[in-house]
């Protein structure tokens, strides 16, 4: 991937500076916690993408053949797939297109309810889901670049987050 030239100040921190001169102080850490989330997402977005190219895979798409390849039976109804991902079923309905143009899953019909559509891994799919996931494992997810206490605090202020906007029931 190209790199770009890097800035010589943090334009977040200097955004955040502006904020504060504008009289927004009390949202100042607000926005440069949103602005530097939504960067921090742009960052690993590319950095996944980079990894999962040469599989011709989106990472939307990976998470489905992830999805089915931790399902007991490998095949799992198109709509629960939306529920786990999180995702509209036209997403859902979108990846499977093109994962099953691959030859990476197929639909069947629901054996008990007509009405369903159930999306099932192939051969061809565990195999390049388990390259795929080797991959991201050894140059995305176990360089972060971070240290594993910060990951960890970083996740539980996100789930915290997540939950505090219906994402997941708490306890």
């Amino acid at each position: 991937m190209a790199r770009r030239s890097r800035l010589r100040f943090d334009p977040i921190a200097e955004a955040k500076k502006n904020w504060d001169n504008a009289g927004w102080s009390d949202v100042s850490d607000g926005m440069a916690f949103v602005t530097s989330v939504m960067r921090v997402h742009q960052l690993l977005i590319a950095r996944v993408d980079e990894v999962l190219s040469p599989y011709g895979l989106t990472f939307a798409r990976f998470e489905v053949l992830m999805l089915l390849t931790f399902s007991r039976t490998g095949q799992m109804p198109l709509g629960k797939i939306g529920q786990r991902l999180q995702v509209h079923p036209a997403s859902v309905t979108n990846a499977i297109d093109r994962l099953e143009g691959g030859g990476l899953v197929q639909r069947i019909r629901h054996p008990s309810d007509g009405r369903t559509t159930l999306a099932t891994i192939t051969d061809a799919g565990r195999d390049l889901t388990l390259h795929a996931v080797g991959d991201l494992n050894q140059e995305v997810f176990a360089a972060i670049g971070l240290e594993l206490s910060d990951v960890r605090a970083v996740v539980e202020a996100l789930s915290s987050l997540r939950a505090q906007a219906g994402d997941f029931e708490t306890e």
